[in-house]
């Protein structure tokens, strides 16, 4: 997953949790001329355009002043969605029982990409139900991991 630093993340985290949100996750996307710090953020009511401005607001102020990230960048505060990332460990056991999409780094067992339903976590394994076949996929081998949103849940397989 696009970890970002802990140095990052330290600074990030408190912030979001300290105006009474759940920091979901933090991504860092390099880029050459314009790279991007996105933020997701939730709470138990959701969250607005309004939400996500005032997170924004706060993050913009403490990023400067600590000036963490070299180079030019555009931050983005956004709720999760529908199809919301599975970023830590602990969203794994969250979200037993929904359907996932995961894309893992590199192949494992010839594949990269899985459409399962998630069973939870199991140590640093995160486990999958593929018709009758359990799938052990450690965690830090895992690229994106998102929720499946309702209305894909009987798309006939596609992906």
């Amino acid at each position: 997953m696009r970890q970002v630093s802990g140095e990052l993340n330290d600074l990030i985290e408190p912030i979001v949790v300290g105006l009474g949100y759940e920091c979901v996750g933090i991504e860092y996307i390099a880029h050459p001329t314009q790279a991007v710090l996105r933020v997701y953020i939730d709470s138990e009511d959701g969250v607005v355009l309004a939400d996500c401005s005032k997170v924004s607001h706060q993050l913009s102020g403490a990023l400067d002043v600590e000036n963490p990230i070299r180079g030019n960048y555009q931050l983005e505060v956004s709720s999760p969605g529908l199809d919301r990332p599975l970023m830590k460990p602990e969203h794994f056991d969250r979200f037993k029982g929904h359907a996932i999409r995961v894309e893992l780094m590199q192949p494992l067992d010839g594949r990269k990409k899985f459409k399962s339903v998630l069973l939870g976590l199991s140590g640093q394994d995160v486990l999958l139900q593929e018709e009758e076949q359990i799938v052990k996929i450690p965690f830090e081998k895992i690229r994106t991991a998102r929720l499946v949103p309702d209305y894909e849940k009987n798309d006939q397989g596609r992906t």
